[in-house]
């Protein structure tokens, strides 16, 4: 089954939150919405699942116009962030709840419990009841009755956002490993750029209602077509510098001059703003085209085994994903290196205009 959506928007008591929405969902893909909070990512999930209507706009099944089609009477299931288990039940008695009400076979219905519960190593589970369980166990077990329906479209609205980092991690390659056996559309809702590119597939960005790319992760994550989706898909977000290019050097914001490089050569002078990526800046020159910024020490941001460092002088301010514990006082003088070579080019208006000239050298 194949889902598009054709020119769809919704509004809300005058507020849009969804505006000339088109996009299509092949048969056994996985697909990333990937946007921040309020970007419209439940509200296109909801419309998916026939929950809420279109204000505009219709949404095809296979060709077949299902814009009005409620959500009893489509083929599909949805896991949300909340674990949403009944309470009364047992763990077999929920994920066995969907089919009962499809008013299967008992024998049928055992057996799929069974395999299902299996998928998700839940087993010893089956019968104890929610309240007895942890909470990756019970998200396990929301996860299992709406994939036991075997339904044509799986809908995931941030089901892993309440769980600790080693269960995200781990529910995260095990939901890659379901999909590929199975033909169902799977949609999964995320903030997380970082978990948008491990679950892989397809990626859409969403920004305020509207798509501003969609195409495989990898893709869009090397070339993004502006800063918006540069800036959606990186944490942290990319840092961007104001500058000029002219026939011999490539200028940032006045302050550092740095001698063309034949990569660049080919776009035209004028004022750009220039990208780099948080982990692609370091304390140390790696690159025989490093460029060399003085700059002090904002704050050192300690997140596990890593370290986000903000460093700033009286030109334009930076943050560097360091791996490690680093610990530095606020002014700090600091050295930071700039590879050329790793830098997105967008025009004034935001456009991308290049990514990074030497893909070869590194993945970006």
């Amino acid at each position: 089954m194949s889902l598009t959506l054709e020119n769809v928007s919704r509004v809300v008591d005058g507020v849009p939150h969804l505006s000339d929405v088109n996009i299509t969902f092949e048969p056994g893909s996985f697909n990333v919405l990937l946007g921040r909070t309020l970007a419209g990512k439940t509200s296109l999930m909801r419309l998916m699942a026939g929950l809420d209507r279109p204000t505009a706009g219709r949404l095809l099944m296979d060709g077949e116009d299902v814009t009005g089609k409620p959500v009893q009477r489509r083929n599909v299931s949805m896991v949300y962030q909340q674990f949403i288990n009944f309470p009364g039940m047992t763990v077999r008695e929920n994920i066995a709840s969907p089919l009962r009400i499809a008013r299967m076979k008992d024998a049928e219905i055992g057996r799929r419990v069974a395999e299902t519960a299996a998928m998700l190593r839940i087993e010893p589970l089956l019968d104890r009841y929610p309240l007895e369980l942890s909470g990756g166990q019970q998200q396990r077990t929301a996860m299992a009755r709406a994939l036991v329906k075997d339904a044509s479209l799986i809908l995931f609205d941030e089901p892993l956002v309440n769980l600790d980092y080693k269960l995200r991690e781990e529910l995260r390659v095990e939901l890659r490993e379901l999909f590929r056996e199975r033909n169902a559309i799977a949609v999964y809702a995320s903030t997380e750029p970082n978990e948008a590119l491990a679950l892989g597939g397809a990626t859409t960005l969403l920004h305020e209602g509207r798509i501003i790319q969609s195409g495989p992760g990898n893709h869009v994550y090397r070339q993004p077509v502006n800063i918006h989706a540069a800036e959606l898909f990186s944490e942290p977000p990319i840092n961007l510098i104001n500058g000029r290019l002219t026939e011999n050097e490539i200028n940032f914001d006045d302050y550092a001059f740095y001698s063309m490089i034949p990569e660049l050569a080919s776009l035209p002078p004028g004022n750009y703003s220039f990208g780099v990526r948080p982990s692609h800046l370091g304390l140390v020159p790696r690159d025989d085209d490093d460029l060399e910024f003085a700059m002090q020490v904002e704050l050192a941001e300690i997140s596990g085994s890593e370290t986000f460092l903000h460093v700033r002088n009286e030109h334009f301010n930076l943050v560097l994903q360091l791996s490690g514990v680093h610990a530095y006082r606020t002014d700090t003088p600091i050295k930071v290196y700039l590879p050329i070579h790793k830098l997105f080019v967008f025009s004034v208006d935001g456009d991308m205009v290049q990514a990074p000239a030497m893909l070869n050298r590194e993945q970006v």
